[in-house]
């Protein structure tokens, strides 16, 4: 058994490190699917939630950045609580198209793409999977913060307080 120390001072013991904890990318991996977005003249904003839960069915209470939504032209400027409506869960959006999910035999089944634009569906879906993945939750607290409402625009960034439960 090799010798642990921490700051110099040696450590006697077993160190559990936690499995379930997801191996976090660097901001630099999240810009090009931002700058995609923003790149794109048919996406008039994005955003997502972030926040800790003040409680989660006697679970721990861990911080989460929640599925973007994305809003065009012709979607409507929404309240935020009520943004989920616009993100690309179940697999669409209103406006942007998708692939609807499907479960068959208790496996996820891909559909085709049915919508306008499927490269812009897709550009979505990569930052909607970023999110979902967990793996920029670190950089994205640090950059905006805990219970924050964000909004992307290509003019700036509004960060609100967020309310919820």
């Amino acid at each position: 058994m090799s010798q642990k120390n921490f700051l110099g001072i040696p450590v006697d013991g077993e160190i559990t490190r936690p499995d379930s904890r997801v191996r976090q990318r660097p901001l630099s991996d999240l810009e090009p699917m931002i700058r995609a977005l923003l790149d794109d003249s048919t996406i008039v904003e994005f955003g997502w939630t972030q926040y800790t839960p003040y409680f989660n069915d006697g679970e721990p209470c861990v911080f989460r950045v929640n599925l973007p939504w994305f809003r065009t032209p012709d979607d409507p400027v929404l309240d935020p609580q009520l943004t989920y409506e616009l993100t690309l869960g179940g697999g669409e959006h209103p406006t942007l198209g998708g692939r609807p999910d499907e479960w068959a035999n208790g496996q996820y089944k891909g559909n085709p793409y049915v919508g306008p634009d499927e490269e812009r569906y897709n550009r979505a879906r990569l930052l909607s999977d970023a999110f979902d993945s967990g793996a920029f939750d670190d950089v994205l607290l640090e950059a905006f913060g805990d219970h924050a409402h964000i909004t992307v625009r290509r003019s700036g960034i509004t960060v609100d307080r967020y309310s919820h439960e």
